[in-house]
């Protein structure tokens, strides 16, 4: 069962006003996670494409140091 809370209208207004700012703040922090989730996002792609990038540059050139040392 639910209790009744009684409070005067100006201390509702109060309340209210300062309601609105804490969901507005809100809303800006889950703003900014959100481009911060997409950057982290964006930098593992790119984090993975330089790893990539390495294994190619290193498989060519164990493929070119075997080559040299086979003549």
């Amino acid at each position: 069962m639910k209790s009744s809370i009684f409070i005067r209208i100006d201390r509702y207004k109060e309340l209210s006003e300062v309601i609105k700012q804490i969901m507005s703040k809100l809303e800006d922090a889950k703003q900014a996670l959100k481009k911060a989730k997409d950057l982290k996002s964006q930098e593992d792609a790119e984090l993975e494409n330089w790893h990539t990038e390495l294994a190619s540059v290193e498989q060519k050139l164990d493929e070119i140091s075997e080559a040299m040392t086979e003549k």
